[in-house]
């Protein structure tokens, strides 16, 4: 009997889920479970790779076994991840040299320093400025900081990769012929690859001194055999095909069906991350936008993209949640924000990361301006929901000069669109319509959609795109003029967040 049903392992920034769908793109069942943040200091951001690996396998069998299925049931599996998360281990053991680095994480700011001179053949080469971002100066920051890890890499007993390389690697076989992998899409944001030669790059490596050996071999995004066949006795007790794996935005992208150029799409999570689909062409952003893969599928030509990236956005409720505990649950915020109807004038700028998109600038810092003793944690919830927005309309101004495109409609996905005075607040300050589908979780979806597009469950593109549908639309109600008073606000509010010498942006 043929396999009904696809798989996608999506393993995020403070949750990993397992999700199954039909072969009309609906989801059949799901388990998801949370990690630790691990904070050993300030700007210091870390996972346990192993308690990652853990969780991974513990909502593959609760989803399967909520679903009363086996891995036999399944015609193939797609991953999506976190990405610029670096992991280093030993192949002879599977144990890590240390905890992952995050890709929040601020340890490398002083490395950027020596990375300035070199700033116009980064962005050239690999679309991305120095940041402490991108996971070169992580995995530099490792080499020098761990005790033994550099002779380890130099003898070939030290790994690195990616979440997706790391978890590829343990689910075809780990110390027993485990593949050390990565696709496109998570390699192009290392800023070791050339987007041109799909490829590491030999001066890059050499700039960040890191041992090629170490690096897992770049493929395509899609393709089966690429990232072979999990392990009959790993947690899907069954050889699956591993027909996909993704960076979990690029993921994204292919679950919104943005298949043309100037299609494009936002995701809401722990940050937000708006990829806008330029297809073959590589486009220069002069506005703070990232030149980026935005997939390959079996062996076509690569799909570009420019992108958007902003640090923290569903990671600041919750930091309302966890470090204030002004909320119970992240849902709560919207509850919590609705009770008053405005910020009164309180804006939340939180640069807990520095600002990534179109500032790039890591020594911003979060700040809270026009409190006063009237305001209430009701008005700090309704200002962090307004952050999220504001900053969104950052990026999509930047990216509509870049790109010279107008967007119409904002297609949006992931966990926080299920906050409807959020998406509602979001139309509001762009001033146009949002739309969120019917399976919000598109990233999980996209990696279901590349993975049976490899094994022939999903015969096309066109096939795929026929099942997208939407569910929420929301339409601006502001009028043009408290749009404008609320984003000056905004803006005044961002320069405090920067160097106080300066107060001084810059672009890419």
């Amino acid at each position: 009997m043929p396999a009904r049903y696809i798989g996608a392992l999506d393993q995020g920034t403070t949750s990993t889920r397992f999700l199954v769908f039909d072969p009309e793109g609906r989801e059949v069942s799901r388990r998801q479970l949370e990690h630790r943040q691990i904070l050993p200091a300030p700007g210091f951001v870390e996972h346990d790779p192993v308690e990652i690996l853990t969780r991974t396998r513990e909502v593959i069998g609760g989803a399967l076994a909520a679903a009363d299925l086996t891995g036999g049931d399944l015609a193939a599996v797609g991953l999506t991840n976190q990405r610029e998360t670096v992991v280093v281990w030993d192949p002879s053991t599977g144990r890590p040299w240390c905890n992952a680095i995050v890709w929040q994480d601020m340890r490398t700011e002083r490395m950027l320093g020596a990375l300035a001179p070199h700033r116009a053949r980064l962005v050239e080469r690999t679309g991305l400025p120095p940041s402490t971002y991108f996971s070169a100066t992580k995995l530099q920051w490792m080499l020098e900081h761990v005790d033994g890890l550099r002779a380890a890499a130099h003898r070939g007993r030290a790994l690195a990769g990616t979440i997706d390389t790391w978890l590829i690697w343990n689910l075809t076989g780990g110390p027993d012929g485990g593949l050390h992998v990565t696709d496109v899409t998570n390699a192009s944001r290392t800023q070791l690859m050339d987007l041109r030669a799909l490829d590491w790059d030999p001066d890059l490596l050499d700039l960040f001194d890191v041992p090629r050996a170490m690096l897992p071999v770049i493929v395509p995004s899609s393709g089966p055999g690429r990232f072979g066949l999990t392990r009959s006795r790993g947690p899907l007790g069954a050889e699956v095909v591993i027909g996909a794996s993704l960076g979990d935005q690029h993921a994204a992208t292919i679950g919104q069906v943005c298949f043309e150029a100037g299609e494009a799409k936002n995701t809401y999570g722990t940050g937000n991350f708006l990829v806008l689909n330029t297809a073959s062409r590589l486009v220069a952003s002069s506005s703070g936008m990232l030149t980026t893969v935005a997939y390959q599928l079996g062996g076509a030509a690569p799909v570009y993209a420019l992108e958007g990236a902003i640090a923290v956005t569903g990671a600041a409720v919750q930091w309302l949640r966890d470090q204030l505990g002004i909320i119970q649950s992240a849902p709560d915020v919207e509850l919590l924000a609705a009770s008053v109807p405005d910020s009164g004038g309180v804006y939340f700028v939180p640069a807990f990361s520095g600002l990534f998109a179109p500032y790039w600038r890591s020594d911003a810092r979060g700040v809270i301006a026009g409190l006063s003793r009237f305001h209430t944690r009701a008005h700090l919830a309704r200002a962090t929901l307004e952050a999220i927005c504001f900053q969104t309309r950052d990026v999509v101004d930047a990216m509509e000069r870049d790109a010279g495109i107008h967007l119409s409609v904002l297609k949006a996905d992931g966990g926080a669109t299920a906050n409807d005075l959020l998406m509602q607040t979001q139309a509001d300050i762009l001033g146009r319509p949002v739309v969120r589908p019917v399976v919000a979780e598109t990233t999980a979806l996209g990696a279901a959609y590349a993975a049976g597009l490899a094994v022939g469950f999903w015969r096309d593109l066109g096939e795929v795109r026929r099942y997208w549908r939407p569910d929420c639309r929301w339409e601006p109600v502001w009028n043009e003029a408290r749009r404008h008073e609320a984003y000056e606000g905004w803006q005044r509010a961002v320069a405090r967040s920067l160097d106080r010498k300066t107060n001084r942006v810059d672009l890419l």
